[in-house]
Formats: C-alpha cells, structure tokens, sequence
C-alpha cells in the first residue's frame, strides 16, 4: 500500500474521486482503494438478511446519537477501548443491549 503525506495544498481528502475511494482507518490513517464494482453481485437471502439488521443497527446508533446521555456514555466507553463510539452502538445492537431504552424508563 503507498503511503502519501500532504503538506499545505490538501489537508484532507474523504469521498471518491473517479474510480478510487478515499476513506479514514480507524487509527485515523488515509486509506485509498478502487470502487468496488456491485453491479452484478446476486446477494443471497443470508446476505440480504444481515444487511437488513445492519441497517437497524446503524439507525439504533443514529438515535443514541441524538439522544445526549447515551451518547456521552458511549463516548466514555470508547475512549477507555480506544474505539469510536458509533462503532460499539452498532456493537450493543447486535448483542441486544439497548441504552435507549434502559435511559427511557430512568
């Protein structure tokens, strides 16, 4: 993998730029890949499924967001786990731990 570093001109890059997609690692580093071409993938029922419960997971993790006492303690945690806090959202999703709720009935 090449390695780029930019001095004054470009500060940043995120999004694609012809066929390549320009992404940041977790660890904050500059990834730069080919688009992937899907036009002619047949998803399985399997695959369609997990897309699905991603999708809720992904719009749980929207809601924690938006409600500021979750949030803060997802931030909280993923500063200890060096992680991102959307990233253990989607995580307590899948294990069936909801904050949204249990900040509701308090």
């Amino acid at each position: 993998m090449a390695k780029v570093r930019f001095n004054s001109p470009v500060v940043e890059i995120r999004g694609t730029l012809g066929d390549m997609v320009f992404k940041r690692s977790p660890q904050g580093k500059i990834i730069v890949t080919k688009k992937p071409d899907m036009s002619k993938v047949v998803w399985s029922d399997a695959q369609l499924a997990q897309r699905q419960r991603f999708q809720q997971a992904d719009l749980y993790a929207k809601a924690a967001k938006a409600d500021s006492k979750v949030w803060v303690r997802y931030e909280r945690r993923a500063k200890k786990l060096n992680k991102r806090p959307r990233d253990l959202a989607i995580s307590d999703y899948f294990k069936g731990k909801n904050l949204l709720k249990k900040n509701a009935a308090k």
